[in-house]
């Protein structure tokens, strides 16, 4: 099977090559660390962290950045309310998305840079769409990238120029020539603490948001890589600003493969603190463990919408429990399973082809996760069958709590046994 992935810039799902023969060099925007982690950051993390485990296992070496952004106006605002230095937030704030992604099984990147380690890349980009006329100083100091000069804007959110709206993180700031037009570097303001500014070309300021993933992806993996990763809601303005960046200043192209995951509703609403369906991801480990969250997240498909509720959750607990209740119930032999895992017959059984098909046909968990069932079910009624008959021998032998015991195991695992004159049936709970 060939590897296949929707890529979001020709909004088809296409064959993956990567620009060099076994090595794959995959960027996403990670985390701006200025409180928790909610169930929203969890969704695209765990999306991507299946793209880049399916990646190795399937022979490929995986270069994988994933930034922090450790500052911006939120940061910045934070810190000043907690009366602490902003790098003091940001490494607590760091610590705390470790922790909480880690009890999630999500792998660490090969790379995770914070964006203020890269203020001087960021500066040089910056000059270089200067001098190519796709930057321009503006009269309060700072310095915006000007859109209609970079032919192609709006290509990867599929809409003209004169169809998109201005989309800055902050207020759209005076002394734009267009309101499309967004900031690269910003000037200082007086009320901004001093370990929020770095000396330039262009007085003390610091970058806007949209450079500082330019600058760390060309860095790190290159002027043109092969897979770029993020939510939905980043496709416009950050990653077409992205591009604007990165293409205006080294004139080829960014990235070959675009993906989004879909967005994240707690009971078919959007999560918003104001409606009070806001949850951190350390609350819902409260009442969930992790394998349970990630395993709920992967039975939807990364592109699609994810609705979050308990009742979801519940059900993939009792899924996940399924699984492993039938996978306990395997006896293996270590010869017989050293033999098999040997056999070229046994990698091309029809389940593991039609679990490799899923996962190459653009990571198609839930597809994946189906087959998984199927394997259970079979291996399940076995197992059933074998209890039956050993809670009939134990009847037999007038051993009667032994065959209670053996209802009582069964019902545990949703399986009810209902006796008859022609012996015993089960069914499902």
């Amino acid at each position: 099977m060939t590897l296949r992935i929707f890529n979001t810039l020709t909004r088809e799902v296409e064959p993956f090559v990567s620009l060099e023969p076994g090595h794959v060099r995959m960027y996403v925007c990670g985390m701006t660390i200025y409180d928790l982690c909610h169930v929203g950051h969890a969704r695209f993390l765990l999306a991507f962290d299946v793209v880049y485990r399916w990646l190795r296992a399937s022979g490929w070496r995986v270069t994988y950045v994933r930034n922090i952004t450790d500052i911006d106006d939120k940061i910045i605002r934070r810190a000043l309310e907690r009366g602490i230095p902003i790098r003091q937030l940001t490494d607590e704030m760091t610590a705390a998305m470790h922790e909480d992604i880690g009890r999630l099984g999500i792998a660490a990147p090969t790379h995770e840079p914070r964006a203020t380690a890269y203020v001087p890349q960021m500066l040089t980009m910056i000059g270089t769409l200067e001098r190519k006329g796709l930057a321009y100083r503006a009269a309060g100091g700072d310095v915006n990238y000007a859109v209609r000069k970079f032919p192609g804007y709006g290509r990867l959110s599929g809409k003209s120029i004169d169809q998109l709206r201005a989309g800055e993180r902050v207020a759209v700031a005076d002394g734009k020539d267009d309101p499309l037009d967004f900031v690269l570097w910003k000037a200082a303001k007086p009320d901004e603490p001093p370990d929020a500014q770095w000396d330039g070309p262009y007085g003390p300021g610091r970058p806007g948001w949209h450079i500082e993933c330019s600058a760390m992806g060309c860095a790190l993996l290159g002027e043109t890589f092969d897979v770029h990763g993020g939510g939905m809601d980043l496709q416009f303005p950050h990653h077409e600003n992205e591009i604007a960046q990165s293409e205006g200043a080294n004139g080829v192209p960014f990235v070959r493969y675009w993906m989004h995951n879909g967005f994240l509703n707690v009971d078919d609403t959007k999560m918003s603190k104001s409606l009070g369906n806001f949850f951190t991801i350390r609350d819902v480990l409260q009442r969930y463990d992790g394998e349970t969250l990630r395993f709920f997240m992967l039975r939807t498909h990364y592109r699609s919408p994810l609705n979050f509720s308990d009742a979801n959750l519940d059900d993939a607990r009792s899924g996940l429990r399924r699984l492993y209740t039938a996978l306990a119930s395997v006896d293996v032999d270590a010869d017989a399973a050293a033999a098999a895992a040997a056999d070229a017959d046994d990698a091309a059984s029809a389940p593991a082809v039609a679990f490799r098909a899923a996962m190459d046909e653009d990571f198609n968990t839930p597809a994946a996760i189906a087959v998984l069932f199927e394997l259970a079910a079979a291996g399940d009624d076995g197992r059933i069958e074998a209890r039956i008959a050993e809670r009939a021998a134990a009847k037999a032998a007038r051993d009667f709590a032994r065959a209670d015991a053996i209802r009582r195991e069964l019902l545990a695992d949703g399986i009810v046994l209902q006796d008859g004159p022609d012996g015993t049936r089960w069914v499902k709970a």
